[in-house]
């Protein structure tokens, strides 16, 4: 009797133990919708609906792919696609014009667990640019392509093609009139009162914005996903931090998954997502921590703003921002959870 109760302990620990080590990890989705001084005393209720709805249907896209055992992946992508069709962010159907009048995107996308990554900057008749940096990632030997010879790569891929006419929102395009107007007028002069012939950045919170998505499936795998139309009025083929390996996307098995909006330059000076997974594995910080150093420490003393949104193996998430506001959510456990303004 003795041996028998023994052998019912022993089986019933290592049932128990079984459970544990096959246990499948959280799903988790976040996605961003850019990032700057978005305040609710300017926001209609209206268009606070809009931006929350618009979040919250990228959401529940990706995470349904997650809940049915899809790849982090497929979700990220899934994610970002339904937000490059919302006019209301700045990627896909919403970019911002440059200063030749054009629609130029840019995108990338990252696999944590292989690490193979894809990009495509400056496209012009793409649908969705994010498709367009999964099939450079899938089905080419290389990391990036741009402007017209990505966008034949697209074409060739099978991805939709679109005339450049399908991106222009009249929004946006007041948006451009509106910021040439503000920056020739306040164009720094030089000490013979001479206009400068230097580029500069004038009233640089109204010319940026980004979409984003990060995962972790069943499997285990993260994956991070960044598109975006760039900075409204940009000249000379300008590329910003979202469709750069590394600094405005990164994704790795061994950390987290990110995703970044902001002033992409400083990103990619402080080559922003890899440093903060680097914290993570070589310095042994939490993602919390990694994030908030960077984001709120680091970023700032360079002089430039913005935020991120990210998540790691076990499931943790980090949304911080140092603007006013970032359209931010995160889908966990079932539950939804969206946010635009300062808590």
């Amino acid at each position: 009797m003795k041996y028998i109760v023994w052998a019912c302990l022993f089986l019933g620990s290592l049932s128990g133990y079984t459970q544990i080590k096959t246990a499948k990890p959280d799903i988790v989705l976040v996605v961003h919708g850019g990032a700057g001084t978005i305040l609710k005393s300017q926001m209609t209720p209206e268009l606070e609906k809009a931006y929350t709805d618009g979040l919250t249907e990228a959401l529940k896209k990706g995470y349904s792919i997650l809940e049915k055992g899809g790849t982090s992946l497929d979700a990220v992508e899934a994610a970002v696609k339904l937000l490059e069709d919302n006019p209301l962010f700045n990627a896909g159907k919403g970019a911002v014009f440059t200063n030749e009048g054009k629609n130029e995107l840019d995108a990338s996308i990252m696999d944590g667990k292989t690490l193979a990554a894809g990009a495509v900057a400056g496209v012009t008749t793409v649908k969705n640019p994010i498709a367009a940096a999964r099939a450079v990632m899938e089905k080419s030997n290389h990391v990036m392509m741009t402007g017209a010879g990505a966008d034949k790569f697209a074409a060739q891929a099978g991805l939709e093609i679109v005339d450049p006419s399908y991106f222009f929102t009249e929004q946006r395009w007041k948006a451009l009139q509106e910021v040439k107007k503000e920056d020739s007028t306040k164009t720094e002069l030089d000490h013979s009162g001479k206009k400068s012939s230097s580029y500069h950045f004038i009233n640089k919170d109204s010319k940026f914005g980004t979409v984003g998505a990060v995962a972790l499936d069943q499997s285990g795998n993260l994956a991070a996903a960044t598109s975006t139309g760039g900075m409204t009025n940009k000249r000379f083929g300008r590329v910003g931090d979202s469709t750069i390996i590394g600094a405005g996307t990164y994704a790795s098995n061994n950390t987290c998954a990110i995703s970044c909006t902001g002033w992409g330059e400083y990103y990619i000076r402080l080559v922003m997502a890899k440093t903060i997974s680097d914290m993570m594995e070589f310095g042994k910080m939490t993602l919390k921590n990694a994030a908030s150093e960077m984001l709120m420490k680091r970023l700032p003393a360079l002089g430039g703003d913005g935020g991120l949104i990210a998540v790691d193996g076990k499931g943790n998430i980090a949304m911080p921002f140092n603007t006013e506001g970032m359209y931010r959510g995160f889908m966990k456990d079932g539950k939804i959870t969206v946010k635009i303004y300062k808590d």
